[in-house]
């Protein structure tokens, strides 16, 4: 009910809620690259416990590590040692948008710009908040002078950068 009163207050005055947003990306596949899918379905995981909404995080990850023959764990994933403990497994629960060969540079742009059009595979999700809302990017996997890696392709500085201005135009973000 006080929610539903503090809309109303704020569509009355002209007050624009604001939501909160995450795009995350795991960049690599490859066991040898298991901390970047680890680390970003820990970070939903975050995400989620923090009160953002499921359907205000769009994942993407190769997701090969929990299936992988080398994982002593199968179908887990688990970002830090856990000694004696009990560890998290962060794979439970962690739902991805977008894996394997649509873990692309041109899905991560167009998912960024809103632009469902340009998506290739995947549930076809994109960002969808407004200017007034909160987008959190997090993004694991290597990268070099001017670029980040995608298991198959890189994505060129000048291109995000040029997607961040696209973003700021079409009010994406606060």
């Amino acid at each position: 009910m006080k929610v539903f009163a503090l809309a109303l207050i704020c569509m009355t005055f002209g007050v624009a809620l604001s939501a909160n947003y995450a795009v995350i990306v795991a960049g690599s596949n490859g066991f040898y690259n298991y901390r970047h899918q680890a680390d970003v379905c820990h970070a939903y995981h975050i995400m989620i416990n923090h009160g953002i909404p499921a359907d205000n995080i769009i994942l993407m990850s190769y997701n090969d590590v929990a299936k992988s023959s080398q994982n002593p764990f199968p179908n887990t994933l688990y970002n830090r040692p856990s000694g004696t403990q009990e560890g998290v497994d962060y794979n439970k629960g962690c739902i991805i948008d977008y894996q394997g060969s649509s873990v692309t540079p041109a899905n991560f742009l167009a998912i960024l710009e809103g632009d469902k059009s340009k998506v290739k595979g995947g549930n076809g999700r994109v960002l969808e908040s407004g200017e007034n809302d909160q987008v959190f990017l997090n993004f694991a996997d290597h990268g070099g002078s001017g670029l980040i890696a995608f298991p198959s392709h890189y994505l060129y500085a000048k291109d995000l950068i040029s997607t961040f201005a696209k973003m700021t135009e079409m009010k994406k973000y606060k």
